[in-house]
């Protein structure tokens, strides 16, 4: 086989062998904190990613400030990754892009010129075609920059110098928000209004110990580039800005239009936040076609520059709301913003901070940048002072520097010598021209140096009281909230807020289905199928061995079924989920959860509104809303208080003003509906009093129709002189009259 010869490194170097759990790791680790600090999170102070940081930055060197002509984003895109972000141009073009789109960003960065995109999800053209120059907010959030108001390092390559953190007069964080996914954590910031947020900070520098709670008196919740109407509940935005994660459901903004002779269309003027129009159409046109709310005929874009969708409803005696409320619950219409404030405290750990907290890291960075821009320009007045005590001092003594000049072979160190001068002042007087040497020069030099002093004095104040230093940064913040008024165009909210309207279930269930008629088909042993249409005659049907009709009765796919079982509870089934007619149907505990040993008694038609008198064996029973029965879920909902020796018999419809009831020893007893209990669940009370056996049957009518019943040859019998059988309820009852059947049921 030969020798193994072990290969050696590159230059005859041994390979050097590592654990390789170990190297994964910490190359991993080294990605995720690259990832965390440089790419996905914003920072708490300025709130921007480094992308965008020197996205203004290098628009700042390149002078395009706000009211200066455009400039090619090309251009821009080209010093970012040449200068400080060396990344790929598309992605760098993406956040400018971004930075620009007022649909993206509340309050945009960049003025755009030429196509940056829209609300559709188009993308922006080409970066060769596109210009830009900076806004005024990004004017704010650069503003001190000069005077050395933030910490700078190196570039990626050692040759320029950027900013670690912008000064940030503007609380960016809080007011554009953020979007971002790193390794193992994420951010979503959703964007505020700015003079909500600048009341809360004012706020929070009067009361240090406020919390976030108190300050939500200010910051009600987000607002949205593109409105909407935010349903989410108080209380859990109070919870989502409390601990700095949650959510807000946002809904489109619509309004109902009248298109005369009695129809009416809805139409859409707002949707949510970071929804691509032309997504949303397509989703509402794939429900049209597909039927999925058989109540929405048409979908149409007739949107310019605002947004403006028309939603076609299928007939016009619809309900607006039901329409509405059914496509928010199936589409993008209603959206849910994530609030996740995962952020970079001091710019270095990740850290999910909740409102006030947040504010806080934005308000101590605002005090810094105050304290720092007062010790840059305290540091030139006094240079400046230096200069000008030098001049005044070459004033007063001006034929002696005159000759001094003219004579001495180095003028600058005799000047020193002569009059005790700095190096700084004796360059500064030899460079003083012929024609400064006016008189109005000298009283204009003694009014500069009395101005300077004054304002040093006024600095080193602020630079020693940590109040006045509290009170420029509010002097700042108000400056800025008067910019972003409320009142302003700029500054006016666009969201609102309202409740979630809540459509019953009933209703909602309708709008999914189309309605078609059915019949449904129970046979005795408990199968059920629902046939097209309303068929009269059901006598050709087959059942199953030994099996048979039950009931059959008509209703609609929309309808709902309410199933009454031996043990006294009852369930819900939706006709549109009932097995076809062409088959023998499925037996209905499949679709419920019904004990071993119960039965089913009787299946009817949910009608909202209407009532049932329910009946045990015993004779005991109540009046039930038909609301109150409807469950949602397959255990039912427990109706009828039952033991092992009394169960559910009866499921009655309530329609007149009278109880007829029959027991099994054939006594027959009338009396006042009135004198039922109308319960959601219980016993009842006794509505027959029997010495042996129970109840047989039983009906409602109204006393002036008088009683009808259906013989075993299937003739209609009607009793109007019902007086000897009137009672009370409890009553035993007497023998029914001729021609009752021998089944002692009303139907024969």
């Amino acid at each position: 086989m030969g020798n193994h010869v072990i290969p050696t490194g590159g230059e005859g170097g041994d390979i050097e062998v590592v654990d390789l759990k170990g190297a994964l790791e910490e190359r991993y680790l080294a990605y995720a904190l690259s990832t965390i600090t440089q790419r996905a999170l914003p920072d708490a102070r300025d709130g921007m990613k480094p992308v965008h940081r020197r996205i203004l930055f290098a628009m700042r060197q390149l002078r395009l400030d706000p009211g200066s002509a455009f400039k090619k984003c090309a251009r821009v895109v080209g010093d970012v990754i040449g200068k400080y972000h060396p990344h790929g141009d598309q992605s760098v073009y993406d956040a400018l892009v971004r930075l620009a789109q007022d649909f993206a960003q509340r309050w945009p960065m960049v003025e755009g010129q030429g196509n940056f995109g829209n609300v559709d999800g188009d993308n922006a053209a080409a970066m060769r075609y596109t210009e830009a120059r900076m806004t005024e907010v990004a004017r704010l959030m650069l503003e001190g920059l000069d005077e050395d108001a933030v910490d700078f390092r190196d570039t990626y390559d050692g040759s320029e110098s950027e900013p670690i953190v912008l000064p940030a007069a503007f609380p960016n964080l809080l007011a554009n928000g953020s979007q971002g996914i790193a390794v193992g954590m994420a951010t979503s910031i959703p964007p505020h209004n700015v003079a909500e947020i600048l009341d809360a900070a004012l706020h929070l520098v009067d009361n240090p110990q406020a919390t976030t709670d108190d300050i939500l008196q200010f910051v009600p919740g987000p607002d949205f580039p593109t409105g909407g109407v935010i349903v989410e509940p108080k209380h859990m935005i109070a919870e989502a800005y409390r601990t700095g994660r949650g959510g807000f459901r946002v809904q489109a903004r619509w309004h109902r239009e009248e298109t005369g002779r009695g129809t009416w269309v809805a139409v859409v003027t707002e949707i949510p936040y970071l929804v691509p129009k032309s997504r949303l159409i397509e989703k509402l046109a794939e429900l049209v076609l597909e039927k999925k709310v058989p109540i929405l005929a048409d979908v149409r874009d007739e949107s310019a520059d605002d947004i403006r969708i028309v939603l076609e409803p299928r007939s016009r005696g619809i309900s607006a709301e039901l329409l509405m409320q059914s496509l928010f619950k199936l589409s993008e219409l209603e959206a849910r913003v994530p609030l996740n404030m995962n952020v970079l405290v001091k710019g270095r750990v990740p850290q999910v901070l909740g409102l006030a907290p947040a504010l806080r890291e934005w308000l101590h960075h605002r005090r810094e940048v105050v304290v720092r821009r007062a010790r840059f320009r305290l540091a030139a007045i006094e240079k400046r002072l230096e200069v000008l005590s030098g001049f005044l001092i070459a004033y007063l003594n001006i034929d002696e520097v005159i000759r001094i000049v003219r004579e001495e072979d180095d003028p600058k160190a005799e000047l020193m010598r002569r009059f005790d001068l700095t190096e700084v002042q004796a360059d500064a007087i030899l460079n003083i021209r012929l024609r400064s040497l006016a008189k109005l020069e000298e009283i204009a030099i003694r009014k500069e140096h009395a101005s300077l002093e004054q304002e040093k004095a006024g600095i080193e104040a602020l630079l020693g009281s940590e109040r006045r230093q509290w009170t420029k940064v509010k002097s700042e913040i108000a400056a800025v909230r008067k910019v972003f008024a409320p009142e302003t165009a700029l500054g006016k909210r666009r969201s609102d807020f309202g409740e979630a309207s809540e459509v019953p279930l009933a209703d909602l269930a309708e709008a999914f289905v189309e309605r078609e008629p059915l019949t449904v088909v129970v046979s005795e042993k408990g199968w059920i199928r629902a046939l097209k249409g309303h068929v009269q005659d059901v006598a050709g049907l087959t059942f199953k061995t030994g099996d048979s009709l039950k009931t059959a009765f008509f209703a609609e796919t929309t309808s709902k079924l309410l199933v009454l079982s031996s043990n006294g509870r009852v369930f819900t089934l939706d006709a549109s989920k009932l097995p076809g007619g062409r088959g023998q149907g499925e037996p209905i505990r499949l679709g419920i959860d019904l004990e071993e040993a119960a039965d089913i008694i009787a299946v009817v038609t949910y009608k909202p509104g209407a009532k049932r008198l329910i009946i045990g064996t015993d004779g005991r029973g109540f009046v039930v809303p038909e609301d109150d029965l409807i469950a949602s879920t397959r255990k039912g909902r427990q109706v009828l208080n039952v033991d092992g020796t009394v169960l559910a018999k009866l499921f009655v419809p309530v329609q007149g003003d009278t109880v007829a009831i029959v027991g099994e020893n054939r006594k027959l007893l009338l009396f006042p509906i009135g004198q039922v209990a109308e319960l959601g669940r219980g016993k009842g009370v006794r509505l027959q009093r029997y010495k042996d056996g129970g109840v047989a049957d039983a009906k409602t009518f109204t006393l002036a129709e008088g009683l009808t019943w259906t013989d075993s040859s299937g003739r209609t019998w009607t009793v109007t002189e019902l007086l000897e059988w009137f009672g009370n309820r409890a009553d035993a009852g007497r023998l029914p009259p001729k021609g009752f059947p021998r089944s002692n049921r009303f139907s024969g």
